[in-house]
């Protein structure tokens, strides 16, 4: 077992959790794409009992059979849960280093909109490449975020 944590953007939500292993998986059904905005999202199933929050999340009934936790002060999404059952998902992108996880399954394959999973050949810029970018971070702050 291993204890990863994460939260939420502004750090009102966190989280930590006992993991068994780093198998995530992408959810492309329609639910999970109206509630994030993505063509779909990196979750992480785990135990109910192996999580801990340190603030409670808020929470919103997303259908008749699901609820997800999300922070209501910046709007992160943070899973997805049936409230019957022993596990729940997190979003893969809420824990603080979700460079470990690795996609081992799609799911709602019916919702994929494929031209979304092979990006390969697609140009890529960095963010400090971004010079706009930079220099609003700048005036805001006095340096790019980390």
């Amino acid at each position: 077992m291993e204890e990863k944590a994460g939260g939420c953007q502004c750090g009102r939500i966190r989280y930590s959790v006992r993991i068994e292993d780093h198998d995530a998986y992408l959810c492309h059904c329609r639910m999970c794409q109206r509630a994030t905005g993505g063509v779909s999202i990196a979750f992480k199933s785990v135990a109910k009992a192996a999580l801990t929050w340190q603030h409670e999340p808020d929470w919103y009934r997303s259908s008749l059979i699901a609820r997800r936790p999300f922070c209501s002060a910046c709007g992160t999404p943070l899973g997805f849960a049936f409230p019957d059952s022993d596990a729940m998902d997190l979003t893969v992108g809420s824990f603080d280093d979700p460079s470990a996880f690795r996609p081992v399954r799609h799911y709602a394959t019916e919702s994929m909109h494929e031209a979304s999973i092979d990006t390969r050949t697609l140009p890529r810029i960095r963010s400090e490449e971004n010079a706009n970018v930079v220099q609003r971070w700048i005036d805001a702050c006095g340096k790019p975020p980390d």
